[in-house]
């Protein structure tokens, strides 16, 4: 295992509070793409370079980071690799995504949410060193962290990571750690659900506490500061997968993921997925909204609507009675307590109609106990635990975070 951190602009990228934000006001964020082109090309200088990427890889004109590198003087792009949604960012979640050539450059692309989730020896057998650059968004239940993981510590090569920020904030970290045993590509090692590192820290922390076997180095951004939200970085805005929209959505993702594995439905074929819960049978969407609205949780408040779902999707083709969740203090709110809470009280008024998809919840959730606290209502002890979990994970990551 190694670990490096690389940019000759270290010390700019990490100076005082301060400084930071008076020069992020005046240049916004640079991520880690364009530091490795102005200040740290030499890491893959004549050497051939595999790329984990998809279409949020880009600078901030909107160049791709494909055309980058392939453009780059003394690089050579000898193969891609694309994540869940393909390297274009446009198949449906969980669909298998199939190999190919990148018409631009001609270079192969090789699927690792197909019929392989790592490179094989044939795949890599052109490259010297692995690059990543993707958009995160800061959960757990995230694939492309964990395909990035997996490539790192199957590779046997360096792998740099073009740091990004975390959307949500970096300074924030909620949800209990992943239990082992519940293991899987929507959670693959023991971190908090909302685990508040940017994707370069996470692969930090995972080599650094030898949870996997990998040569990682980090080109870190300038300018960034942990408790900055996306929209505060100045970096172009790109949906990172087809049903995450809007920043709000990707705050409430960390909790109303958990619909995706019941039989309600979290928004998708809505206008605002992950902002969205409901179901045909949920007719008393206006009691539960009043009920969720009671109990004051932070930053939120809750709405009784109505959507038509578009074809492929649960309900699609109905229009359904559903739960708007309004984000009214994003500072405040806190999306794993939030989606806990709704799946008791959709739950509790709903014993014959709502029903778990046992084996996607308890990945989901990595643990088979937020299904059963939720049966028995003793959420309120679950939380406790889980907050726990997330002040062990905040004292666990301190000495490899960046920023």
């Amino acid at each position: 295992m190694r670990i490096l951190l690389l940019s000759c602009a270290l010390l700019a990228s990490c100076a005082s509070a301060a400084t930071s934000s008076r020069t992020a006001a005046d240049t916004g964020v640079i991520p880690g793409v364009e530091v490795l082109l102005s200040d740290s090309l030499h890491l893959i200088r004549g050497k051939r370079v595999g790329l984990l990427t998809n279409h949020s890889g880009r600078d901030r004109r909107g160049t791709s980071t494909i055309d980058l590198l392939y453009r780059a003087p003394g690089v050579r792009l000898t193969a891609l690799f694309g994540p869940e949604h393909g390297i274009r960012g446009e198949a449906k979640a969980g669909e298998k995504v199939s190999s190919g050539v990148d018409s631009a450059t001609g270079v192969p692309i090789y699927s690792l949410y197909g019929d392989a989730q790592v490179p094989t020896a044939e795949m890599l057998g052109n490259v010297d060193v692995l690059v990543y650059d993707i958009q995160d968004v800061g959960a757990r239940v995230y694939t492309y962290e964990w395909t990035l993981a997996n490539t790192a510590k199957a590779a046997h090569k360096p792998v740099i990571v073009l740091d990004r920020p975390d959307p949500i904030r970096a300074d924030r970290i909620e949800g209990n750690i992943l239990d082992p045993r519940f293991a899987s590509l929507v959670g693959q090692y023991p971190v908090a659900l909302r685990y508040g590192l940017t994707p370069g820290e996470l692969m930090r922390f995972l080599a650094g506490t030898k949870l996997i076997d990998a040569d990682i180095h980090v080109v870190p951004m300038k300018n960034y500061r942990r408790s900055m939200w996306f929209d505060e970085t100045g970096i172009p805005w790109l949906n990172p997968s087809p049903n995450l929209r809007t920043v709000d959505a990707e705050l409430l993702y960390p909790g109303t993921v958990f619909f995706e594995g019941t039989s309600a439905t979290e928004g998708r074929g809505t206008d605002d997925p992950f902002t969205l819960i409901g179901a045909s049978w949920m007719t008393d969407n206006a009691a539960i909204a009043a009920e969720l609205d009671s109990l004051h949780l932070p930053g939120v408040a809750f709405e009784a609507t109505t959507r038509t779902i578009d074809a492929g999707y649960k309900f699609g083709g109905q229009t359904i009675p559903m739960i708007k969740i309004h984000v009214t203090k994003r500072d405040a709110v806190h999306p794993v307590e939030l989606g806990v809470h709704m799946l008791r009280a959709i739950y509790a008024r709903h014993r014959t109609e709502f029903t778990w998809r046992q084996g996607q919840i308890d990945r989901l959730a990595g643990t088979d106990k937020l299904r059963t606290a939720v049966e028995a209502g003793t959420i309120d002890a679950l939380l406790m635990e889980w907050n726990a979990d997330a002040e062990r994970f905040t004292q666990r990551v301190k000495p490899f975070l960046l920023y």
